[in-house]
């Protein structure tokens, strides 16, 4: 799996007004966490092996796993902090 990275710094607490993945309108306050995809690294998470979007265990639970915690741990930090 290609690296990942969270810039913490820029991890914030948001109202937002914006539209979802499949185009639904949103609002919503919460926690924005900027994930880092380097584009040299890019075609890795595009690659059909990686990830397809039509198959339901697509990506791997182990690749999953790795993503969440990334995302996750951001969270937790930016949350524990006053």
């Amino acid at each position: 799996m290609a690296h990942l990275i969270v810039d913490q710094s820029a991890v914030t607490v948001q109202s937002i007004d914006s539209t979802d993945g499949t185009g639904a309108p949103f609002s919503e306050e919460g926690f924005v966490i900027p994930v880092v995809i380097p584009l040299s690294e890019m075609g890795t998470y595009l690659d059909p092996a990686f990830y397809d979007p039509e198959a339901s265990a697509s990506p791997t639970a182990a690749d999953s796993r790795k993503i969440a915690r990334v995302v996750l741990d951001a969270l937790k930090k930016a949350a524990e902090q006053p």
